[in-house]
């Protein structure tokens, strides 16, 4: 049986993470479901679809919290994948990462964009076109 809270995390993962959420929930089912439904509850249900920031904005920050904690390079790609699938530009995501040098420092940094730019690369998703727009 679901309830309210379970189908508004639902709908709201499948809105911004899509496959990638289909896939972390899937993986969570034989070992874990409980704490598969806590991330559609809580994290998706409850938090994500608060008022004062929009999905971009709270890809933003989980981004950054997670390039900061370091060894959640799994976790990056689903949210780097869910910041385009929200609107991010590569270049945005980019300079969330590297803003975070002064913060955490390069070891981290450097692998979250490694991360990004296996996440770009997977979706076809070319930097130098990016820059280029950019400073144009």
């Amino acid at each position: 049986m679901t309830t309210e809270r379970y189908e508004r995390g639902w709908e709201k993962l499948m809105e911004v993470d899509g496959k990638g959420g289909t896939n972390v929930i899937q993986s969570l089912k034989d070992i874990s479901p409980d704490l598969g439904r806590f991330v559609i509850e809580f994290a998706f249900g409850d938090i994500y679809p608060r008022e004062g920031l929009d999905l971009r904005q709270r890809q933003l920050v989980t981004i950054s919290s997670l390039t900061t904690l370091g060894g959640c390079e799994p976790q990056l790609t689903v949210h780097i994948n869910a910041a385009l699938n929200v609107g991010l530009s590569p270049k945005e995501i980019v300079e969330a990462i590297l803003h975070c040098v002064p913060y955490t420092g390069f070891p981290r940094v450097l692998n979250a964009t490694f991360v990004a730019k296996e996440v770009f690369k997977e979706r076809g998703i070319m930097m130098q076109d990016q820059q280029k727009d950019s400073s144009s």
